[in-house]
């Protein structure tokens, strides 16, 4: 069984396809103490310690782009004429939600994470959909009430029975359920972003204190390309099939324009820096806020260089691809 494509790679400056999409269901919520007194539960554990938001949306904005939006229509294979009811799960900061709205107008889209912070920042960037905090063992809808359900690599971090259980609760009779995971792909940085020894020191450092995978639950039940459509087959799906969207950002390549090609360097830059602050939340007695703030000055450093040599048509080839398998189920 292959490892889990989320692995959180804090010995180098990963890509954002490389760090997959999450859902942690092992983590309790925090309280914290509201103005008027009282206390209300928040939960954004996966936001401060896993995957900060912009790793994750800017990430995700570009794997959704409508460039690749045919590859992803086909395989979903909906009927977009009917007034669909959509739930996603896991959404995160919300960008596969947005382009279900965009690729599905018709459709009715709900998105539901427990992050707490995922959730205000997909409300503030993704109009169009109704997002809110929940649970994808505890769905707070009825039985019967959506057309499609769909998550963006989370299966991987719920038990398989209440994963697919609820699902086929809350879908109708002939209902789809989409399963999105991303597999294995090709991942080469430019050269300007590789580490020096100060940075070098400060990742094996981190290494050595690091139990996020452990301590967050990240991947706990990982599988293969042959395994996810028998598991879904064996929690009470029929017509299991299954396909694969291939995505290629290449910020050189001449196809995209400068505009995405910018955003592909930059969302790099977003996952470095959500990496670096990271290592802070999750083991501050080892960092101090000095050594955190001159991290992100040499990645920035390092990025704002990779655009420059953009800029001037210094091409470095370096690139993200990124495979997506997508399993679909009927109830």
């Amino acid at each position: 069984m292959p490892k889990c494509d989320l692995l959180i790679h804090r010995n180098r400056s990963p890509s954002p396809l490389e760090k997959a999409d999450k859902w942690d269901e092992q983590v309790p919520p925090l309280r914290n103490e509201s103005k008027g007194g009282e206390y209300e539960i928040v939960n954004n554990i996966w936001s401060k310690y896993v995957q900060g938001t912009k790793t994750l949306y800017y990430s995700r904005k570009l794997r959704f782009d409508d460039l690749f939006s045919e590859q992803y229509i086909r395989l979903f294979d909906l009927d977009a004429k009917k007034p669909l009811r959509i739930l996603e799960l896991g959404c995160g900061p919300g960008a596969l939600a947005g382009a279900l709205h965009r690729w599905y107008p018709t459709a009715e889209i709900t998105a539901v994470d427990r992050d707490s912070e995922f959730i205000r920042f997909a409300k503030e960037h993704e109009p169009g959909v109704n997002f809110a905090e929940g649970d994808a063992t505890a769905l707070p809808f009825a039985d019967n009430t959506f057309d499609v359900t769909i998550s963006n690599t989370v299966a991987e971090h719920i038990e398989p029975s209440k994963f697919y259980g609820e699902q086929l609760r809350v879908l109708k009779p002939g209902g789809i359920c989409l399963v999105l995971s991303s597999r294995k792909g090709i991942n080469i940085s430019p050269g300007c972003t590789d580490f020096d020894e100060h940075e070098t020191r400060f990742w094996k450092k981190a290494e050595q204190h690091d139990d996020s995978m452990d301590r967050f639950a990240v991947c706990k039940y990982p599988m293969s390309e042959a395994e996810m459509p028998a598991i879904m087959t064996k929690y009470g799906f029929s017509g299991v099939s299954t396909g694969f969207v291939t995505i290629d950002l290449t910020p050189d390549d001449p196809k995209y324009p400068p505009s995405l090609a910018l955003d592909m360097i930059n969302a790099n830059r977003y996952t470095a820096l959500d990496g670096i602050e990271s290592v802070l939340h999750t083991m501050p007695e080892h960092f101090s806020v000095e050594e955190i703030e001159e991290m992100k000055r040499l990645t920035n450093a390092k990025y704002d260089t990779r655009i420059k040599q953009y800029q001037r048509g210094e091409k470095q080839w370096d690139t993200n691809v990124s495979i997506i398998m997508v399993i679909r189920g009927i109830k």
